[in-house]
């Protein structure tokens, strides 16, 4: 168990002086710092531990925050007067005086629901009751079931201080103990596969790869420029259509090449069909 500072004995005495006085109805005022000289004794004179820690607080002016304790103790009344209907319906568990934000936990989900829609008016109201405790956020934990006698203050407790961690110092392996590593890491783990059934193995990928590329020819690659078959289908008309007019353009150059030679002495020319 981590003993208690002066300063978080200091803190828990005027938290205890401070619900006390509420209790008994008397009112509270802040004390203020004293700025007149106090007479320091020279520590060889005995001192109690009330007067030591009422000394230490007044030469250093320290206030301990008592906003959280007071919302988490008076939060029965803070629901009460916000939203009457759910009184002893639901419990704070937690409160985050740097941020304002106030945690609770109601007993059903219907209940979660009434405190969100009632947000607004339970933080009012708690900042109203407990001026000093600034409450920004209300923030609804899972429904669970009420526990009876626990005490709202315990479920914020003091900080504790912490001791800073030490740093963890490496020791450096022994040499026989990084031999054995390297050891272990250039060892290869022999192979336990029989070279047979490894061919045999890689034969029948090989023959089972053959067949589906059987089954499944890949496509021809065609290029991005070449032409689709109705165009080469009109392409090849248009070619059979340009070789029979130049065929049809020869033979008549070449009848009337004939038509225009003269004809040879002596010979007749046939005109009519031969018989």
């Amino acid at each position: 168990m981590t003993e208690l500072s002066g300063v978080d004995l200091a803190r828990q005495a005027l938290v205890a002086a401070r619900e006390a006085a509420k209790k008994n109805g008397a009112t509270s005022k802040k004390p203020k710092r004293r700025t007149t000289t106090v007479a320091r004794r020279d520590g060889r004179e005995p001192l109690g531990l009330g007067a030591a820690i009422g000394l230490m607080m007044t030469e250093r002016g320290m206030v301990a925050p008592a906003a959280g304790g007071s919302v988490l103790a008076r939060f029965d009344a803070i629901l009460a007067a916000a939203v009457p209907e759910l009184a002893g319906r639901v419990q704070a568990v937690k409160f985050d005086a740097d941020t304002g934000r106030l945690d609770v936990v109601p007993d059903a989900p219907a209940v979660g629901t009434k405190l969100r829609w009632s947000t607004p008016k339970l933080i009012a109201a708690a900042n109203e009751t407990v001026p000093k405790a600034n409450v920004r956020a209300l923030h609804i934990l899972a429904p669970a079931p009420m526990k009876a006698g626990l005490p709202a203050a315990a479920a914020d407790p003091a900080p504790q201080p912490t001791a800073p961690a030490a740093p963890v110092e490496r020791r450096t392996p022994p040499d026989g103990y990084r031999r054995a590593i390297e050891a272990h890491r250039e060892a290869a783990r022999p192979s336990r596969v029989d070279p047979a059934i490894a061919a045999a193995v890689e034969r029948q990928t090989a023959a089972m790869r053959e067949l589906s590329r059987r089954a499944f020819p890949e496509p021809a690659v065609v290029a991005d420029d070449a032409p689709t078959p109705i165009e080469q289908v009109h392409l090849q008309r248009r070619r059979q259509a340009a070789a029979t007019e130049a065929a049809a353009l020869r033979r008549a150059r070449a009848e009337r090449a004939r038509a225009t030679v003269p004809s040879a002495p002596g010979s007749r020319q046939v005109t009519g069909e031969v018989a």
